[in-house]
């Protein structure tokens, strides 16, 4: 007989859902970098985006509200740096206004559900 796993932890996020689907869409973004920036923009984009999702599985893995929140402030970080790296491939010609346009729409969307979550976590701590 099968047995479901009935922890699903932080994968049943909203936040962190999105935040995968961003980290899908810089993957394939960064494949249109040129082969010098292999180790340089395409890496540390790449890194950025992982540890967007990354700080949100260990975050949530805290005993603490406020370790578990620290982390997700985390996240909020590594989503500036993507948007930064954004600037600097379109600032070098290497992607297009629609392509920014996309991963910044996509970036404020785990913005702002990162947020809630940072809300969820400070009303728990009062409690």
């Amino acid at each position: 007989m099968e047995q479901q796993n009935s922890y699903r932890g932080f994968k049943e996020l909203n936040c962190w859902k999105e935040a995968r689907e961003l980290r899908r869409q810089i993957a394939k973004l960064v494949k249109l970098f040129p082969d010098s920036e292999k180790y340089l923009l395409n890496s540390q984009t790449t890194r950025a985006a992982r540890s967007v999702t990354n700080n949100m599985a260990e975050g949530y893995g805290r005993f603490s509200y406020t370790d578990t929140r620290h982390f997700f402030v985390q996240s909020r970080g590594s989503l500036t740096e993507i948007l930064d790296h954004l600037s600097i491939a379109a600032d070098e010609n290497y992607i297009d206004e629609e392509q920014i346009n996309n991963i910044e729409l996509q970036c404020e969307k785990v913005f702002k559900l990162i947020n809630g979550y940072i809300a969820y976590l400070d009303k728990a701590v009062k409690k």
